[in-house]
């Protein structure tokens, strides 16, 4: 499998929790994250979340799709949030919000192979454009947060 590690940053003049309630709850993301497609809960996990299961399906500025379960592994609020992904993608996500001042800082990470073959196959010449739309998505996500917490309510 192809390899791929990403580390974004986003800051945010926001509280800490507020930011915390709106990457928690995965539901929501279609709403205001323009590469999320659609969230799925399949299992809700604990009174925390710990354990929940959801199906996501991707898109970026690239002319394909990524579906993938992730499983929550780690709760630890509001601070930290981490699951394990299966399916297009395979491998680890984790959220960390930390304050700094008045902002909110919020740090993902992100390890993960591809199982697709053609992205297998096409990783020796593509990774710089997996990358682009990687980070096109990840744009995406900290303005459509940015938005919501601005104005409290979705984006689109």
């Amino acid at each position: 499998m192809a390899a791929y590690e990403f580390i974004t940053l986003w800051r945010f003049t926001a509280p800490l929790p507020s930011v915390w309630d709106v990457i928690h709850d995965a539901i929501s993301w279609p709403r205001w994250w323009k590469a999320v497609e659609s969230v799925v809960e399949l299992d809700p996990g604990d009174e925390k979340g710990l354990g929940a299961l959801h199906r996501y399906t991707w898109r970026g500025v690239l002319p394909y799709r990524l579906r993938f379960d992730m499983k929550t592994t780690l709760v630890e609020e509001p601070v930290r949030l981490e699951g394990e992904a299966s399916g297009d993608l395979v491998g680890t996500g984790r959220w960390r919000l930390s304050e700094e001042g008045s902002d909110t800082v919020v740090r993902y990470d992100w390890r993960v192979e591809t199982s697709k073959r053609w992205m297998r196959a096409l990783t020796p010449v593509a990774r710089p454009l997996f990358a682009w739309n990687h980070d096109v998505v990840m744009r995406w996500g900290r303005e459509g947060l940015s938005g919501r917490l601005r104005t409290g309510a979705p984006d689109r």
